[in-house]
Parts: C-alpha cells; sequence; structure tokens
C-alpha cells in the first residue's frame, strides 16, 4: 500500500511503555496510521538498547523502569500534559497492568495492553498456590475491576495477536462455519455473548485450538546456553513456566490426574501440575498438517472459553475446550529441550531474532474449529518474514501480528471511549480485523479430515477415547 490509511486522530498526548521487539514494532505503525503531534509522544523503558530508532523519529525518550513507587509520579504528569485525552500503550513486562490500567481510567486516559502482567516475582513464587499462579488468576484480578468500575474510560486488556486477534478469528471462523454448513441464523452483535454461544453450540464446534507453527529460521545456528526465540524471550519464560491451562469444555469426560479446577472467577479454566512449557498436545496447521504444540497457557484461552459459555460454573449447559497449542520456531524448541533439561534454570542469556536475521519463514497462527459436522476447520493469518520485511519496519512475522492488532485495538478504543474495561471477545471483530488484515499475509480458511486419532503409529497400546476423537484424552500427549 503505497498510501496508508489515517485511522484516527490523538489530540493529548501518548505514552508507550516499554521499548523491546513489540514496542519497536508498534511505533512505525502508530506514526502511520495516527495524526498526532510527536513532540507530545513518550517512550519509557528500562534499557536504552534501541533508543536511537526513537532519536531518527524524533520521539522522546525516559531512561527508567515503572514501580509500584513512582508510577503515580511518573505516568500522570505525562498523561495529563496539555489539552485532549492521554492515550497510554503499555508494551511492557514486569509492570501492573492492573495499576496501570486503573490509574489511566482515574485520569481519563485511553489504555491499551498486550497481557495482564504482575509485578516482579509473581510467576517463579515457589511458595505460591499454583492456582495463583494461573492466567486465570491474573485476569480475576483485572474481573474484579469491572465490577468494581464498570463503564467509563476504555481500558483494552489483552490485545495483542494472542490473546487478541485471535479472538477475533474465532468469531469470523465461526461464522464462516456457519454458512458453509448451510445454517440458517442472524450474526449476534459484538457483546452478545449468549447469541454468539448459542451459535457455537448450534455449529456443533466442541472446541478450539490456537493453532500455530512458526517456520522463520535464523541465519546461524543457535548456541548453547542461549534461549533464541522471535519474540520476547521473558515473555515467554514467564507464561511456560506457569501452569498449564486451558478452557475446559462440557463434552470432555476425562481428566488428568493432575489437573485441578479452580474455586474463584467464571471457573472457565481447569490447570495442571506441571509447566505448560514442557506440556505437549496434538494439533494440526495448514503447511505442516498434524504437529506437536506446547499447552502454554494464555488469556485467551479462559476469555474465549467464558464468552462461549451458556450457563455458569463448573458445569454449564455449554462451553468449549480452549487451549493454545503452539509450535514456536525450531530454535525457541531447543531452547525450550535446554531449559527443561536444566531443570527449569533458565539460560542467563536471551536472544530474539529480528528480520535481519531470520532467512525465511512463516509465521501460521489461526484458531482450529473442531468437532462439529465437518469435522475441523483451521482459519488465520500465514505471515512470512518477506512480506513483513515489505510491510514493516523493525519486526519478524510473529511481531506483525502482535503489533498490528495492538493498532487494531488504539483505533477501536479511539472510536469507543466510553466502552470501560473490555476484552478482545468484546469489540467489533469486523472493525478490528478491517484495520490489521493488510498486515497478516494470507488469511485463509482450511478444512481438514485430519482427528486426533489420525495416523497414530500403533507400536504401543494406548489408553484412547475412539467414540469421540476430540476428547481431550486424545489431544494430551501422555
Amino acid at each position: 500500500m503505497a498510501d496508508w490509511p489515517i485511522h484516527a486522530k490523538i489530540d493529548g498526548p501518548i505514552v508507550m511503555i516499554g521499548f523491546g521487539s513489540i514496542g519497536r514494532g508498534t511505533l512505525p505503525l502508530i506514526l502511520r496510521h495516527f495524526a498526532f503531534d510527536k513532540s507530545r509522544m513518550v517512550v519509557l523503558a528500562p534499557d536504552d538498547d534501541d533508543r536511537r530508532i526513537l532519536d531518527e523519529h524524533g520521539i522522546r525518550f525516559l531512561h527508567l523502569g515503572l514501580t509500584p513507587e513512582n508510577l503515580r509520579d511518573v505516568l500522570v504528569p505525562l498523561l495529563t500534559e496539555g489539552s485532549g485525552q492521554g492515550f497510554c500503550v503499555n508494551l511492557s513486562v514486569d509492570t501492573s497492568s492492573l495499576d496501570i490500567t486503573r490509574l489511566c481510567r482515574e485520569i481519563g486516559a485511553l489504555y491499551i495492553d498486550t497481557v495482564v502482567e504482575p509485578w516482579p516475582g509473581f510467576y517463579f513464587d515457589k511458595s505460591t498456590d499454583p492456582a495463583k499462579r494461573t492466567n486465570s488468576y491474573l485476569r480475576e484480578t483485572v474481573q474484579d475491576e469491572v465490577k468494581r468500575s464498570p463503564g467509563g474510560t476504555t481500558a483494552i486488556s489483552c490485545c495483542g495477536a494472542n490473546p487478541g486477534m485471535v479472538s477475533w478469528f474465532v468469531k469470523q471462523a465461526l461464522v464462516n462455519l456457519a454458512d458453509d454448513l448451510g445454517m440458517d441464523y442472524t450474526e449476534p452483535g459484538p457483546e452478545d455473548r449468549l447469541g454468539w454461544a448459542r451459535l457455537m453450540r448450534d455449529a456443533g464446534v466442541k472446541g478450539i485450538h490456537i493453532a500455530e507453527r512458526d517456520t522463520q529460521r535464523a541465519r546461524d545456528p543457535k548456541p548453547m546456553g542461549v534461549f533464541w526465540n522471535t519474540w520476547s524471550v521473558e515473555g515467554f519464560l514467564s507464561e511456560g513456566m506457569q501452569p498449564a491451562e486451558l478452557g475446559w469444555g462440557t463434552h470432555e469426560k476425562w481428566m488428568p490426574d493432575n489437573m485441578r479446577t479452580l474455586s474463584f472467577g467464571c471457573q472457565a479454566a481447569r490447570y495442571m501440575l506441571q509447566p505448560g512449557g514442557n506440556t505437549r498436545v496434538r494439533t494440526w496447521c495448514p503447511t505442516p498438517g498434524p504437529q506437536y504444540g506446547f499447552l502454554v497457557t494464555h488469556d485467551e484461552s479462559i476469555s474465549i472459553a467464558n464468552f462461549f459459555t451458556i450457563g455458569a460454573g463448573l458445569e454449564p449447559e455449554y462451553r468449549p475446550t480452549v487451549h493454545y497449542a503452539y509450535h514456536p520456531c525450531n530454535d525457541a524448541v531447543l531452547s525450550l529441550n535446554e531449559l527443561f533439561g536444566r531443570a527449569g534454570v533458565a539460560q542467563s542469556e536471551h536472544h530474539i531474532l529480528d528480520e535481519n536475521e531470520i532467512v525465511d519463514g512463516v509465521d501460521e497462527l489461526g484458531v482450529l474449529l473442531y468437532g462439529h459436522a465437518k469435522n475441523a476447520y483451521w482459519f488465520g493469518s500465514q505471515l512470512s518474514i518477506e512480506e513483513t520485511r515489505a510491510l514493516a519496519p523493525y519486526q519478524n512475522a510473529t511481531g506483525l501480528q502482535v503489533t498490528s492488532a495492538v493498532i487494531a485495538g488504539m483505533v477501536w478504543a479511539l472510536e469507543n471511549p466510553e466502552a470501560g474495561i473490555v476484552e478482545p471477545d468484546e469489540m467489533d471483530y469486523r472493525r478490528c480485523l478491517e484495520v490489521q488484515l493488510p498486515y497478516l499475509g494470507p488469511v485463509k480458511g482450511y478444512y481438514t479430515d485430519w482427528t486426533p486419532l489420525t495416523d497414530r503409529p500403533g507400536l504401543f497400546p494406548e489408553d484412547l477415547d475412539e467414540s469421540d476423537p476430540w476428547q481431550f484424552k486424545n489431544v494430551l500427549v501422555r
């Protein structure tokens, strides 16, 4: 696109928290798609590795990290300086999303983040009950705030690729499936949870995999003792060491011995007493076909399962099983094997592969709706590194899927400034995808007759449920 559209005007200050791989990639998209005064934008981060990029674009930089003690003193003056409504874009780690959300809404500033992030210490606290290290626990802190302070200034929680974009993919995939099944239906409105849940139930969907395969390859081989990834290593390590967690569907008949229910919140999810980064599941993506993925906990596993629930509690009338099934780039898989081979001791050196180090590959990220009359349907983005380089600077394919979702969320917030605290499931998926689609490469749907029972070697006896191929018993690699 030679002439990129200006989607909205930001008439107040913009504060970006964090300038890692996602912050670097989001900056040029903000510059491209919003009308605003560059002199009123500031980026703050605890390291200044990429300050040159900000200097090149004339963006002010503050070399500092946020803490519970300095949060108010730093952010309030920055977000209220001058006229107009401020916008806080939180792309950081080790800062409390909840505390920043509260502060922004108190002063009337718009807010967006890509994850419910806690202050340091949460993810690796060995003295904490595993239930309180889950994403369900983190998510409930935000949901409690929704109940305590409904409505008001818009704050978007968890709006990246996943969580975020995949919630919009689920609705588009469901509409596609309903059309292909010849169903007679009226598409529900954006926030019509019950309408969407009934549509998913009537379409026969038993569950959803957030099915991803990252085939991006580096020019050089990964050295020992270094964790390589195509996005935040700190973020991946944190979620990978949390308990494996998933939205638990009403069609499930079996639970692993180490699976536990949750006594708090929406109770849509269950977790296992083992790390998600060392828990494998069987899934399917268009390019590789059948593959193993890691059952890493993500907010969308809970929010999607909850959004499409009919009823409430542990035994509702209907709920789909929902979980991440992630095959990261091969270098990240090697890094995980190395980490768990060292009894979970993380490598001291971390490295994110940038667009100049990657020689080829695609991040194939989509949603696999399964269990219906057509068996399974994958819908998603197949963005290559070559397309990414042509579309936007400072990022690889994985990053662009995230940063473009942040832009879509910002546009929606500016168009809906009094929506309160919302998750991507509650937003207008059509509008969000309209903004994001130019950055996603081919976005396609694929039907497959594969199930978790397909082409198993059969060399050893297995405890399977052949009456229902899509039972978690068959999906989990045991």
